[in-house]
């Protein structure tokens, strides 16, 4: 199975940040969307993420001046990422390996289309395994 058949049913919205995002509009964003990490792009590249670890990280170090700085300076890059064609077990091998929970999913102009997660995995095979059982 492939990361395509979870997006179908999941969707395809995506917020990104832009790499000037004032890092504390980012974190309103990541509360208000109740999500740990955001794609950042530049002119609709994606170019990395900022997840709450990369902020809380920051805050610890550098303190509150962080919330002024841009998404760009914060974030993660490159992202690690997968596309529609990347298998689940692929997806997940990749989020163990690398202690993430979510990957953005890009096409072939490495435009972000999607966020594949940990929990997205598990809820749709939670849901085909109950269809297969009621079969």
């Amino acid at each position: 199975m492939t990361i395509a058949a979870i997006l179908d049913g999941k969707g395809t919205d995506v917020v990104t940040l832009d790499v000037n995002t004032p890092v504390n509009e980012a974190v309103t964003l990541l509360a208000e969307r109740k999500i740990g990490a955001m794609p950042v792009t530049r002119d609709g590249e994606l170019c990395g993420i900022l997840s709450e670890r990369d902020v809380i990280g920051c805050l610890a170090r550098d303190g509150g001046c962080t919330l002024d700085w841009t998404a760009e300076r914060l974030m993660s890059s490159p992202a690690i990422t997968v596309t529609r064609e990347t298998t689940v077990q692929e997806a997940m091998s990749l989020m163990t390996e690398n202690h993430v929970t979510g990957l953005p999913v890009v096409n072939s102009k490495s435009q972000c289309v999607g966020i594949i997660t940990a929990a997205d995995i598990l809820n749709f095979e939670q849901d085909h395994a109950e269809e297969a059982s009621e079969v």
